[in-house]
């Protein structure tokens, strides 16, 4: 990258898409923190500088952000989430997983917002990614809570930015057309699942590096939905196709 160090952060960034978009900065010669409950392993964990992070434990937390977060940061991603280990309907949903999708999907981006901005801001150009999902268009049933924190977090992020120079900071969205193959997933998935017409995260990597090299400029406000391909379009014009399953009224 051109102008001296880049440093970054990706919350949530030890597996998943977080990880796609931390291992494409790293790759790139960007200073790259990971914050998550978890250290990343396997090819390219020894290019990112971990930090331990629980949005359970909200103290810690807000302290891990104010004090890891490097000064001069100018990229930042939130992709810390948290789904259920199950798809149910509303009424049945467990009180403390319904807790802590707001902890993780909402609370933790907001506290984020909060330690990130002014870095951000002093480094500017800075650029807030937010890792977002099809729900907040779609909905869809047995995913009342996941869509509801999904649907906040990304009406946070179109509030804040309207409160921010776009000079300073430009906020991006970016989310999956189709369902992303990660540990998250798998753990809910049976062993012998085929996982054939999953994303990969990598297909991130390109607009990640895109987004670094352009702080995101020409994206500014956006929702940019990423294909298996590693292309992308924007959502706002033409939202994603939805990934809930039909209910089968029969029973």
């Amino acid at each position: 990258m051109e102008g001296g160090a880049t440093r970054a952060a990706v919350v949530g960034g030890s597996t998943g898409i977080g990880r796609g978009v931390a291992d494409a900065w790293a790759a790139e010669g960007i200073e790259t923190h990971v914050f998550s409950r978890s250290r990343p392993v396997g090819p390219g964990a020894d290019r990112l500088v971990w930090h331990r992070l629980d949005f359970r434990d909200p103290e810690q937390a807000k302290r891990a952000l104010r004090t890891h977060l490097p000064a001069d940061v100018s990229l930042v991603c939130y992709s810390a989430i948290y789904f259920t280990a199950r798809r149910e309907p509303f009424l049945e949903t467990d009180e403390t997983d319904w807790m802590d999708q707001f902890a993780i999907n909402v609370h933790g981006l907001a506290w984020t917002l909060k330690a990130a901005l002014p870095l951000l801001r002093s480094a500017a150009p800075g650029l807030f990614l937010h890792i977002s999902s099809e729900v907040v268009y779609n909905a869809g049933p047995n995913r009342s809570g996941y869509a509801a924190t999904k649907a906040a977090a990304s009406s946070l992020i179109r509030s804040v930015s309207l409160e921010t120079d776009a000079d300073e900071v430009t906020f991006v969205e970016a989310l999956p057309a189709g369902m992303v193959d990660s540990p998250g997933i798998r753990a809910r998935r049976s062993p012998d699942f085929d996982y054939s017409g999953y994303t990969s995260p990598i297909v991130f990597a390109p607009l990640a590096v895109e987004l670094a090299r352009t702080r995101g400029a020409p994206y500014g406000g956006q929702a940019l939905v990423v294909y298996d391909d590693a292309t992308w379009s924007s959502g706002t014009a033409e939202p994603p196709v939805s990934q809930s399953r039909p209910l089968d009224r029969s029973l």
